[in-house]
């Protein structure tokens, strides 16, 4: 009898470590728009991308990207980043140590810097530039963005 109880109660704990977990991982849908047209993104039109998950407001736009992710690439980092489902490790101008005082917002997603010159190139840049040299392939790899591991 006892260890029916204790393996019941393991149980129950066990689901509502789960539940929590999943509740954690979720994805504020409020303020997000899909990476491909500016509308809202929702959580059934999703993709995998980098062990994550992006999101898209239709089918269309779901289709397109799953046929050419690479050229969706810095769109799908930057929503990774904004969704936080991603945390950044490093500088992604210089590859060294973040300082939390540098940091730049970039439509819903936060940039952190090393110096106060990796920081000024950023703030000179166009948006287009800041997409492609923030949230690119090549500064998603030397940021060391990776995936948010929830407790």
């Amino acid at each position: 009898m006892k260890n029916t109880w204790i393996a019941g109660l393991l149980a129950f704990v066990a689901a509502f470590a789960a539940v929590s977990i999943a509740a954690d991982a979720k994805v504020d849908f409020s303020k997000l728009k899909c990476l491909i047209a500016d509308k809202a993104a929702v959580e059934d039109k999703s993709s995998d991308w980098k062990d994550s998950k992006v999101y898209f407001c239709c089918g269309n736009c779901l289709k397109k990207f799953d046929g050419d992710k690479k050229a969706f690439a810095s769109k799908a980092n930057h929503q990774l980043i904004a969704t936080k489902q991603v945390e950044q490790k490093l500088c992604p101008m210089s590859g060294k140590d973040l300082n939390k005082e540098f940091s730049v917002e970039f439509k819903g997603a936060t940039i952190g810097f090393c110096c106060t010159n990796c920081k000024g190139a950023a703030d000179k840049m166009s948006d287009d530039d800041k997409l492609a040299k923030l949230f690119g392939e090549d500064a998603y790899a030397k940021a060391k963005f990776a995936k948010v591991e929830k407790k």
